[in-house]
């Protein structure tokens, strides 16, 4: 039976989606003039350093629930997780190092996709019934393709769509990694773990979504600084290997791995697919998660919280899963046998010693929290969007989905650990879940970049070039805007 599973995993992996993320990716890549490589600087200028510039404040002229900084911590709390230390290095297990090259490839063209999404979902975004504004992949199809385009079609894009989020909801693996972790580090039984993990959960989404963005703002920036600034410590102190660690990196990514040890060894196949899977599974681009939040954002011009989600997978891929693969290669421990939690922590232990291993599981224990708050977040929005004309049905099921959020995940960490299915497995359940609503979101921004590019040359001509735009050539910057 599993090994059909893994067989449906790996066509819906295959090569349409692949080149469905890759084409589009390097389209908008094109026809932005590649701005993800030549105006790096500005995106780094207009998000994180603006912040540190100056503070967490909204936009000047920006509605919103939350500040840019807010959504964009819920957002990167929700995809730095346990995609980037279990999922990777279940990447390097069983694809090999040459995996992490295709996670690079993916988030350069990831950067330009979440950019666009973000974009997308903040113009097309609306106002509830308390006037609370809320958007989304649903809402562009909606807005987008129905009411723009004419396409009475659009609610069936939007219902695989949704359908394919919400399957995440009950096949969901940040429980299961966390408290694969906490067990390993500190000795006690999964389901313990899994029981502490639950009541963390509950105690943050009980705030709703306003309360996550404040907390995700004082907790995101220090678990990221305390995981990379650990990495970076090993990778310095075997320097010497990193020569080595890059041969097999590139060497990988075409001629797939020999067995070593341990490895079974992939074919280049097997090491693409595995890479460009983990790469959306851990930065979310086209995934169509990441707009749920940030269409809530206190921004004047949806491009610039665009900026934002480019800035995002820059730092969950190229910072963060680049550390944890380094950290799992220039070990040496890729090649043991281990795979998920327990290969990075492993990693880690053999770098640091047996101390690191405590440390490295309590950031994993804050990295899957945050991860499963956002996600909290996701699952609101679109019961929001499926139930605004029941305002009071909504509310009463919204209270319903606050208590039972958590139980899914404890309920999988229970299935895994009495049927003793391995990481792995549980991994292939995590692509078979991201799979279908990557697919079809990719293909929806696709269809309404007219739109996105549309925004992106306005901003570019305000904030770029400075240029001054005649009140002809003016466009509504909210879709909103196209009905006042």
């Amino acid at each position: 039976m599993l090994q059909y599973f893994e067989a449906l995993v790996n066509f819906l992996w295959g090569l349409p989606i692949i080149v469905i993320i890759l084409g589009t990716g390097i389209y908008f890549t094109i026809k932005t003039k590649f701005f993800q490589v030549f105006h790096l600087k500005h995106i780094f200028s207009e998000t994180i350093l603006k912040i540190i510039r100056k503070g967490n404040k909204a936009e000047s002229n920006g509605e919103g629930l939350i500040t840019p900084f807010e959504a964009v911590a819920t957002a990167i709390g929700g995809s730095v997780g346990v995609g980037n230390i279990g999922g990777v290095a279940t990447a390097m297990a069983v694809g090999g190092p040459g995996s992490l090259f295709w996670l690079w490839i993916a988030a350069f063209v990831g950067m330009i996709l979440k950019m666009a999404e973000v974009s997308l979902g903040v113009y097309y975004r609306q106002k509830d019934e308390k006037g609370e504004l809320y958007g989304g992949p649903t809402y562009y199809m909606e807005k987008g393709l129905g009411e723009e385009k004419g396409h009475k079609w659009w609610i069936i894009p939007a219902v695989i769509f949704g359908g394919g989020i919400f399957s995440t909801f009950f096949i969901t693996v940040q429980n299961y990694t966390v408290s694969e972790a906490v067990s390993s580090a500190f000795g006690i039984k999964i389901i313990y773990a899994s029981f502490i993990y639950i009541l963390c959960n509950y105690i943050l989404i009980i705030g709703g979504i306003k309360s996550l963005g404040k907390l995700a703002g004082k907790i995101v920036p220090f678990m990221c600084i305390f995981y990379i600034g650990a990495a970076l410590y090993i990778i310095l102190i075997n320097i010497n290997n990193l020569p080595e660690t890059f041969k097999l990196i590139f060497s990988g990514a075409f001629t797939g791995t020999a067995a070593v040890g341990g490895f079974t060894g992939a074919a280049f196949r097997q090491v693409m697919r595995i890479g460009m899977a983990r790469s959306v599974f851990s930065n979310e681009a086209g995934w169509g998660s990441s707009p749920m939040i940030h269409a809530s954002a206190q921004t004047d011009h949806p491009i610039k919280q665009g900026l934002w989600g480019a800035f995002e997978v820059f730092v969950d891929t190229v910072i963060v899963c680049t550390l944890t693969c380094l950290v799992i290669i220039i070990t040496g421990v890729w090649n043991s046998g281990a795979t998920g939690a327990t290969l990075t922590l492993s990693a880690f232990e053999t770098g640091m010693g047996t101390a690191s291993k405590i440390f490295i599981a309590t950031g994993i224990f804050l990295f899957g929290v945050t991860t499963s708050s956002g996600w909290y977040a996701y699952y609101e929005i679109i019961l929001r969007h499926l139930m605004k004309s029941s305002p009071k049905l909504k509310d009463g099921i919204l209270k319903f989905y606050k208590v039972f959020y958590p139980v899914p995940g404890f309920i999988m960490v229970v299935m895994a650990t009495t049927i003793g299915m391995p990481g792995s497995t549980v991994w292939l359940f995590a692509d078979f879940t991201t799979a279908v609503p990557t697919f079809i979101n990719v293909a929806v921004i696709l269809y309404l970049s007219g739109t996105f590019f549309k925004l992106f040359k306005d901003y570019k001509n305000k904030y770029i070039l400075k240029k001054e735009i005649k009140l002809e050539d003016r466009i509504p910057i909210f879709y909103e805007d196209k009905n006042n």
